[in-house]
């Protein structure tokens, strides 16, 4: 009888450690599972603010870059509407040069500002691309503009 009590008393101590041992090991893991997933969560909070920041910033470099740019080409339409009025006041033979040189730098006016109403985001490489792409053709027909009134004056 001491032989089935005592084994009695270690089978039970051993279950009572075993099952005590499984119990807390879940609650740690699932206590680890949920800090993670609460954390998970406030990096996808924090992500989103971030990428709210970016389009808005983003948005709003375009639109400073559009206006800024508009402002050009409305400042070359001008520049070129100026030069046809002194060129009005020339021989035949000069118009007609000038007017060849002219419509040219109107059509590539045009076609800049066709690009900039055209331009359809698809990202910030694609973005950059494109501003760095205009304002240097922006630049060269600025200055052919010059280069052609300045040669006229």
């Amino acid at each position: 009888m001491k032989k089935t009590i005592l084994t009695f008393a270690v089978l039970a101590l051993m279950t009572g450690t075993i099952s005590t041992s499984f119990g807390q090991e879940p609650d740690k893991k699932s206590e680890k599972a949920r800090e993670n997933l609460q954390d998970a969560k406030k990096e996808v909070v924090d992500a989103k603010k971030d990428l709210k920041e970016a389009q808005k910033d983003s948005v709003a470099e375009y639109q400073k870059f559009k206006k800024e740019s508009e402002e050009k080409i409305i400042a070359n339409n001008k520049n070129i509407a100026e030069f046809k009025a002194r060129v009005a006041k020339e021989k035949k033979s000069d118009k007609a040069e000038y007017a060849k040189k002219v419509a040219k730098l109107e059509q590539k006016n045009s076609d800049m500002k066709l690009k900039l109403d055209n331009f359809k985001d698809s990202g910030k490489a694609s973005w950059e691309k494109f501003a760095d792409g205009f304002n240097r053709d922006m630049d060269a027909l600025g200055k052919a503009i010059k280069d052609l009134t300045t040669k006229k004056s």
